[in-house]
C-alpha cells in the first residue's frame, strides 16, 4: 500500500533542482505526495509537479546552458531588484500553462514574504505562476512581486523549510528537504549536458525572440553577488535549523549549501542526480533499525 506524502520544498536556488530527483525516487517506491508546501524554487519545482508538467519541467531545465539563462533575464532598472522575471516565467507559462492553482490535482502552497509586515503569506490560490513568482523574489535579485496590494519577496528570508502549511495534513508522513544542508566536498556525477535535447530546439526559438531586448543582460556580473548570496544562504540555513528543531519533519533530505551556487542552473543533471541520491540514502537509514515516525 502507497504511504501518502506531504512534501515540503525549501528553498535554495538552483540546489532546489535536487527536488526533482526526491520527487523521482518517491515515485519510483510507491510513496503518494498528497499535499506540497514550498519555497522559492520549492515552490516552483513544487508547483509544476502538482500540475502534472514535471516532465516538460525537467526536459527544459537540463537542456539550457548559462548563456540561455542569461538571455532570459530582465534587467528592470530599478532600485528594488536588478531583473524583473518576466521573461522566465512567460517562458515557462508557454511551456507548462497559465494554471489555476485551485485546478491542481493536489494541494499546493507557495510561501512567500511581506517584508513591511515582518510575516509569512501562504499563496494557495490564484494563478500559479503568480504564486511562484512572488516566492522566487530573491531580494537583490528580482524585484519583488504585487499581489492584493501587497509587495512579496523570497520566502526563504521568513521561513526556508515551510512545514507549517502541512499541519492540517492526514497524510503519513511529512518529508521535508532542507537545502541549506552541512558542507561537503562536492563531486560532480553526471557528464556536461549536450545540446542534444529535442526540446533545446524550443528553448532556443524563445531565447532568440528575447535576445534583442535582453542581450545586455549576457554582461551582468553575477560572481558579483557572491558575497550576497554566500550571506543569505547563511541566514536561511540557520533560520532552516530553528524551523526543524521547533517543528520537525518526520523525514528530512538535507542538500548540502555548497552542493551548488544560487544561480548556476546549468548545474540542473548534476542536481537531480544528487537528489535522488540523497532521497535513496535517506530512507535506507530510516529501515530496519530506523523506523519513520508516522502520524
Amino acid at each position: 500500500m502507497n504511504k501518502s506524502v506531504s512534501l515540503v520544498l525549501g528553498s535554495g536556488g538552483a540546489r532546489g533542482l535536487a527536488h526533482i530527483g526526491i520527487i523521482r525516487w518517491l515515485e519510483e517506491h510507491n510513496y503518494h505526495i498528497a499535499s506540497i508546501s514550498g519555497c522559492s524554487i520549492g515552490a516552483l519545482v513544487g508547483g509544476i509537479y502538482a500540475a502534472g508538467k514535471l516532465d516538460q519541467f525537467e526536459e527544459w531545465i537540463t537542456s539550457i546552458d548559462s548563456v540561455d539563462m542569461a538571455l532570459l533575464l530582465d534587467i528592470s532598472w530599478q532600485s528594488s531588484g536588478i531583473f524583473k522575471g518576466d521573461k522566465i516565467i512567460n517562458t515557462l507559462i508557454d511551456l507548462i500553462g497559465d494554471i489555476e492553482i485551485d485546478d491542481l490535482a493536489i494541494p499546493y502552497t507557495a510561501v512567500a514574504a511581506d517584508v513591511a509586515e515582518e510575516k509569512e503569506v501562504w499563496l494557495n490560490s490564484g494563478r500559479l505562476f503568480d504564486a511562484i513568482r512572488a516566492s522566487i523574489s530573491l531580494p537583490l535579485f528580482f524585484t519583488p512581486f504585487t499581489i492584493d496590494g501587497v509587495e512579496l519577496i523570497d520566502g526563504g528570508v521568513l521561513n526556508p523549510v515551510p512545514i507549517a502549511p502541512t499541519f492540517g495534513d492526514k497524510t503519513d508522513l511529512t518529508l521535508a528537504v532542507n537545502l541549506g544542508g552541512p558542507m561537503e566536498e562536492v563531486v560532480a556525477h553526471t557528464p556536461p549536458v549536450t545540446r542534444d535535447s529535442k526540446l533545446h530546439a524550443k528553448v532556443a526559438s524563445y531565447i532568440d525572440k528575447l535576445h534583442n531586448s535582453v542581450k545586455n543582460s549576457i554582461n551582468f556580473n553575477i560572481e558579483g553577488y557572491d558575497i550576497a548570496n554566500q550571506a543569505f544562504d547563511a541566514m536561511q540555513s540557520t533560520i532552516a535549523r530553528q524551523k526543524l528543531a521547533a517543528y520537525p519533519a518526520d523525514v528530512t533530505i538535507e542538500i548540502a549549501r555548497n552542493a551548488c551556487g544560487t544561480l548556476e542552473f546549468d548545474k540542473a543533471s548534476d542536481m537531480i542526480s544528487l537528489g535522488y541520491q540523497k532521497a535513496q540514502q535517506c530512507f535506507a537509514q530510516q529501515s530496519p533499525h530506523h523506523h519513520i515516525v508516522t502520524k
